[in-house]
């Protein structure tokens, strides 16, 4: 399941939501991606991050489904959301659900690893007299 979305969401309500679809699960590996004080040495006040929908639906979909021809996995979340984001608030979540940990460990790195550097998303970060697109 893939969702891009402005709000917030609670990290147990959506882990339960997947597992309610699944009774083999033994093992969900997660990923909690936050916004931070401080980057490349500058204080952040708050970060913007935009994203160009349709191309990331496609691109997590299409991250998801490598996922899981390389790793034996039973499904898979991303959640990233976009707009204006204060220090402390929740960025991406990514959880991926397996039958043992060192494959959802895995796909979950690769999946974050993909995020990090190749989605459709772009980040302003706000500093105190000055911001920056990264």
């Amino acid at each position: 399941m893939i969702k891009i979305q402005k709000e917030n969401f609670n990290l147990e309500t959506e882990i339960n939501k997947i597992k309610s679809l699944h009774n083999n699960i033994g093992a969900t590996s997660i990923f909690v991606g936050y916004v931070r004080n401080i980057n490349n040495k500058k204080k952040v006040s708050s970060i913007n991050l935009e994203v160009y929908e349709k191309m990331a639906l496609k691109t997590l979909n299409d991250i998801c489904n490598k996922a899981k021809e390389n790793w034996n996995l039973i499904d898979t979340l991303i959640i990233h959301r976009f707009g204006q984001l204060k220090i402390n608030q929740k960025i991406v979540l990514v959880a991926t659900f397996s039958i043992s940990r060192k494959e959802g460990i895995a796909a979950c790195d690769f999946i974050m690893n993909y995020l990090k550097k190749d989605a459709p998303f772009w980040k302003k970060e706000f500093y105190e007299n000055n911001s920056s697109w990264l």
